[in-house]
């Protein structure tokens, strides 16, 4: 803390009446010090901060703060106001001001630093003795910690602060110094320590923080077991607001006699609770502002979902409202959204590195898709208006007619074209992004760009991706003087990763990989008769392997490898049509049994089975996946053999595709589009007959859990869970 404040940096008689001229006010003795670099952008960016949520807190407190590019080094000023500032606190005009400046990428460290000073706010003594500091040099000291805080004169605050804690209501006396002794301003980001309902002594003491995710120790064996409840904070800087409410939290679970853990998703980053600490607990509590990250931990409990400020100002009534809930059996439901990014999914560090590279390269793949589908059903579709010819059409900036259809062709295939360039750079870009989060970007899309002129295609972005964010994670492994840290993402990571990912890719593997490429390409292109048979086979079976997981978005990604260039082969395209048309079997094989045997399925799936025909048809394989969930062993190797038909059958008719998705939509543009019709129905059929005679072998389904027909027949009750595979 002694780099971030100083006495040049405090200011006890702030003479301010709004809240812009404060900010302004304590913002020019950071420019003065050197931690601002332009007043005014500083400025706008704190009132853009501002203007998400305001920023004043009960108990006569603001806390204005952003983080920025024109900031050198993580920095705090404070100002002391005899008459208040209104800062937007429910409680009046704040006397104590606060303006935390964090540069745009700033180390774990500072920010940590920074969080153990919001979690101070929440002590009602150090904002006593910050009151009552008689100089500059003194306020100083306290905030750095330097010296124990005391109220011992405190002079009088405003109306709006006498004496009221952040967070505690009028008949709620101060929470004593000693009740926060497990929440030291030390805490690290991300922590989470647990609060006891025992007496003195279960808390940890001061310097002495709990293990992050471990539960409190267990009552004994005489005494009832405390509500549990674990707990989420997050606000938008992820500087302040999200350790206050942790600490508030804490603090007022230690007085309600529960035992809580916190998890604060902050700019520090964070940690997991621990999934043992989440399956024990009695109640969940989200204070946030953004989304909460991995949040389907939290399904199936009593759950409080609330904005970050009422974790500070009525942790409380949260504590009690989730206790009602557990007391009612009122839980949250299943959570349908998908997860965040790969960053956000990464998983313990317990995973083996086949895993963590499979999620990084499911990255890359996850945000190249859209380019692939929206540049290849542009392509497309120009080909269909404008003719065959439609590629050796000049550039429509030189030449564009508006009453010829020739014209509009060659406008789609070009901004087709324009898209397609992209494919490389963001499957790189974003591989280092999933292995580095956003310091890859840059790296990672400067080497895939390097990749496609060096003609290294999907090969050269791969290598590029992974190598990219490999030298992103060892340079930020390296030691960095103090001075440097607020430029390392914004200038020197971004350098030294482009320069050594350009010379690996100019100089070294850059021909290799495009040679490599080059005899891919050639291959494919030589696929002719019993070897292109087989090989829409093997594309049959992994797109209907898994339904959309990994194995099927590598058949994906090799098909559309294929045709993201301006001219593909005939070869390319036919293993484009090939996947396509195997990835539709599984849903309409499935719409279709329920339709011909229903009584084989549950309500439910019959249901899904209506949605399935819409799914098959738009290429989701996805809407297999309730079937294949609830009845794998029967399900999955039925939708394997109708795919792998399929895919033969596609690559024998030599069924052609210039479009990487659209299903039935775009069969006008298909090559031989009949006789690919007949490869899907053919595998159709083959998939639902094996479906239906292997569940028609079923015998009598367990009573729990299913919902067969000869359950039913044999007068068990009726139960709306999936069927159990037998």
């Amino acid at each position: 803390m002694s780099e971030m404040i100083g006495a040049d940096l405090v200011d006890l008689d702030l003479s301010a009446d709004t809240k812009e001229a404060a900010a302004r006010a304590l913002a020019a003795r950071m420019v003065a010090r050197g931690r601002v670099t332009d007043l005014e952008g500083f400025l706008a960016d704190v009132a853009a901060r501002e203007a998400q949520m305001p920023t004043g807190l009960d108990g006569g407190i603001g806390i204005p703060h952003c983080r920025s590019a024109h900031v050198t080094e993580p920095t705090l000023a404070f100002g002391r106001s005899a008459a208040g500032i209104d800062f937007g606190a429910p409680d009046g005009p704040a006397d104590l001001v606060f303006l935390i400046a964090a540069p745009a990428g700033a180390d774990d460290a500072h920010l940590t630093i920074l969080s153990s000073l919001a979690r101070k706010l929440m002590d009602a003594e150090f904002t006593a003795a910050l009151r009552a500091a008689d100089t500059a040099e003194t306020a100083a000291a306290l905030i750095r910690g330097d010296e124990p805080p005391t109220a011992q004169g405190a002079r009088t605050a405003p109306a709006s602060a006498t004496g009221e804690t952040a967070g505690a209501s009028e008949d709620t006396a101060v929470v004593p110094a000693a009740a926060s002794a497990g929440t030291t301003a030390g805490s690290t980001a991300g922590s989470t320590a647990p609060t006891g309902a025992a007496g003195p002594g279960t808390s940890p003491g001061p310097g002495t923080p709990a293990e992050p995710g471990t539960p409190a120790p267990a009552p004994a064996p005489d005494e009832p077991r405390p509500f549990r409840i674990v707990a989420v904070t997050s606000c938008p800087t992820g500087i302040a607001h999200t350790y206050m409410a942790a600490e508030s939290l804490e603090n007022a679970g230690r007085e309600a006699g529960v035992e809580l853990v916190v998890e604060t998703q902050g700019s520090a980053g964070f940690a997991r609770l621990d999934p043992a600490v989440i399956a024990a607990a009695d109640g969940v509590i989200l204070a946030h502002d953004v989304p909460v990250r991995d949040k389907d931990r939290f399904t199936g409990k009593p759950t409080v979902d609330v904005g970050v400020k009422a974790g500070i100002n009525r942790p409380a009534e949260l504590i009690a409202e989730v206790r009602e809930k557990a007391a009612r059996g009122e839980v949250s439901a299943p959570a349908h959204a998908p997860a965040g990014t790969p960053v956000e999914r990464a998983g313990d560090a317990t995973e083996g590195y086949g895993t963590k590279l499979r999620t990084w390269l499911m990255s890359g793949v996850s945000y190249m898709v859209p380019f692939v589908a929206a540049g290849g059903l542009l392509i497309a579709l120009g080909f269909a208006i404008g003719g065959w010819q439609v590629n050796k059409a000049p550039s429509v900036m030189d030449h564009f007619v508006w009453t010829q259809t020739d014209s509009w062709g060659a406008l789609l295939f070009q901004i087709g074209g324009v898209a397609f360039k992209f494919l490389v750079p963001v499957l790189a870009g974003y591989i280092a992004y999933g292995m580095a989060d956003r310091p890859g970007l840059v790296p990672g899309f400067v080497g895939g760009a390097i990749a496609l002129d060096a003609g290294a295609g999907f090969l050269g972005g791969l290598a590029a991706g992974l190598i990219a964010g490999g030298v992103v994670l060892a340079i930020q492994r390296v030691p960095i003087p103090a001075v440097l840290r607020g430029i390392m993402p914004v200038v020197v990571i971004p350098l030294v990763s482009s320069a050594v990912i350009g010379f690996l890719m100019l100089v070294v593997i850059g021909k290799p990989i495009a040679s490599a490429q080059k005899g891919l390409t050639d291959w494919l292109s030589g696929l002719t008769g019993t070897n292109a048979v087989l090989l829409g086979a093997l594309l049959g079976l992994m797109m209907c392997f898994d339904l959309g997981g990994p194995v099927n978005k590598v058949a994906y990604a090799f098909a559309t490898a294929g045709i993201a260039v301006t001219d593909p082969s005939d070869s390319a395209m036919q293993i484009m049509a090939a996947v396509m048309a195997a990835g539709m079997v599984p849903p309409l094989a499935m719409a279709l049994a329920t339709t011909v045997r229903g009584r084989l399925f549950t309500p439910a799936e019959r249901e899904n089975g209506k949605a399935a025909w819409v799914l098959g048809a738009s290429f989701i394989s996805e809407g297999a996946i309730p079937f294949a969930a609830a009845d794998p062993l029967r399900v999955i190797p039925s939708a394997m053999a109708g795919g792998a038909l399929t895919g033969a059958l596609s690559m024998a008719f030599g069924a052609t595709l210039r479009a990487p998705h659209g299903g039935v939509f775009v069969v006008p543009l298909i090559g031989s589009p009949l006789l690919y019709l007949v490869a899907i129905a053919a595998g159709v059929c083959v998939t639902t007959a094996l479906v239906v005679l292997l569940k028609g072998m079923r015998g009598q389904a367990p009573e729990s859990g299913t919902t067969g027909p000869a359950a039913q027949e044999a007068g068990a009750p009726k139960d709306t869970g999936q069927p159990v595979a037998a």
